[in-house]
C-alpha cells in the first residue's frame, strides 16, 4: 500500500512504469546497489529515485533484502525434491503438514500444487543420510502423509533468483 493524502492506495501493476521496472530489475540483480548507482542506471536523479524505491518497498513490491549464500562452497550439501501426497484431504490435515514442515529448517521451500500430489518440497541437507533421517522423523510424526517420492539434485542448470517481471505483467499494464 501507498500512503497518499492519509488514504491507502494500492499499487497495482498497472500503475508501475517503465522506470519502476527498472528499479525492480536493478535491485534484483544487486541488493547492494548504492542510490546514486541505481539513479544512473534508471536514468532518474537520486532523491525522485529513492522515493519511487521507498513507494515500491511501501506498496509491498519490494519484500526484502537478502544475501544469496552459496551453500557448496561453504559445506557439502545435498539438495533434494519431494512430492508429497497425504492421506486424506481435509482442511485439518493440510494444516497440520504445513504447520509442521514450517517449523522443519532444511525444508527451504514448501509449494501446495494441483495435480497428482499435494506439496513439492526443497530439502537441502548434509547428504542423503540426512534426508533420509529427516523423511523418517516426518513418518514418525504421522502428519499425514501417505506416499513421497523422492528426486535428488545431481546438477543446478537454472537457479534464477530474479524475476522477469516485466514479462509477467498483464499485456495491458
Amino acid at each position: 500500500m501507498v500512503v497518499c493524502t492519509k488514504k491507502w492506495i494500492p499499487m497495482t501493476a498497472a500503475k508501475l512504469d517503465a522506470i519502476d521496472l527498472k528499479i525492480l530489475d536493478a535491485i534484483q540483480r544487486d541488493g547492494r546497489i548504492t542510490k546514486l548507482a541505481l539513479a544512473e542506471q534508471v536514468g532518474l536523479s537520486p532523491t525522485p529515485c529513492w522515493m519511487r524505491l521507498r513507494k515500491l518497498e511501501k506498496a509491498g513490491i519490494v519484500s526484502g533484502y537478502h544475501a544469496r549464500i552459496a551453500m557448496r562452497v561453504v559445506a557439502p550439501v545435498a539438495t533434494v525434491l519431494m512430492e508429497v501426497t497425504l492421506a486424506s484431504h481435509r482442511q485439518a490435515d493440510f494444516d497440520r503438514f504445513e504447520r509442521v514442515v514450517r517449523d522443519v529448517p532444511e525444508i527451504v521451500a514448501c509449494w501446495s500444487v494441483g495435480g497428482g500430489v499435494d506439496y513439492v518440497l526443497k530439502v537441502m541437507a548434509r547428504d542423503i543420510d540426512a534426508y533420509q533421517r529427516l523423511v523418517d522423523g516426518l513418518l514418525e510424526r504421522e502428519i499425514g502423509i501417505d506416499r513421497y517420492f523422492t528426486y535428488i539434485v545431481i546438477k543446478t542448470v537454472k537457479d534464477e533468483i530474479a524475476l522477469p517481471v516485466a514479462d509477467l505483467l498483464p499485456a495491458s499494464a
